[in-house]
């Protein structure tokens, strides 16, 4: 992928997403596809960085697309106006024809909620409201690089959801976000409790403790 263009501000989610897809050739870098997203990188990267992990990956793959978000999201609770990623990260190579092959499945439906979002409840973001979807990305993005099976689902979805919410402004998005990041810890939680549960009748029936 050659140095991209600054983006034009004008331009949606969705054809951002279809630029980069066009011009993901070889290897992509994590510093290009922040770069790619100009001024509107912390929304856009988080959700870049998310939907590739709905999509089967290699061992170690939710980690390394995992690893950008836990980075950026606290940068976004802290108040950040433009993220910061470390030269080491942004060395990172993402394969390009995967990463372009994802960018074009999720181009019709983010063109979609193009269509039905609007900026809307407003007060759910500002510097708080954008504080808040960063502390609970960072939480859902710590739970993202777990070698859980399967349990890289909803947080990601819940990641994609308050990302995309960042992007369009709309707070009756941010707030399914929100519900949807809740279950999602919920559900580990709960998880975490019949692992600790099944270890210990284990362990009773062997006899081991």
């Amino acid at each position: 992928m050659a140095e991209p263009m600054a983006p034009e501000a004008h331009l949606s989610l969705s054809s951002l997403l279809l630029v980069l897809a066009d011009r993901s050739q070889g290897s992509v870098s994590v510093a290009q596809i922040v770069d790619h997203f100009g001024p509107r990188a912390f929304g856009a990267v988080l959700f870049v960085f998310a939907i590739p992990n709905l999509a089967p990956l290699p061992p170690g793959g939710t980690t390394v697309l995992g690893l950008p978000l836990l980075i950026l999201a606290p940068q976004l609770a802290f108040g950040s106006k433009r993220p910061w990623i470390p030269k080491a990260l942004g060395r990172l190579s993402i394969d390009g024809p995967l990463l372009a092959g994802v960018c074009r499945r999720a181009v019709p439906w983010v063109a979609r909620g193009e269509r039905l979002t609007t900026h809307r409840l407003g007060f759910m973001f500002g510097l708080v409201g954008d504080a808040g979807i960063g502390v609970v990305c960072s939480l859902l993005a710590a739970v993202l690089i777990l070698p859980i099976p399967l349990g890289n689902i909803l947080p990601t979805v819940a990641i994609a959801i308050l990302a995309f919410s960042l992007v369009q402004r709309d707070g009756l998005l941010a707030i399914a976000g929100y519900a949807l990041a809740l279950a999602s810890l919920g559900l580990l939680v709960l998880s975490g409790a019949l692992v600790v549960e099944a270890v210990a009748r284990l362990g009773a029936i062997t006899g081991l403790w």
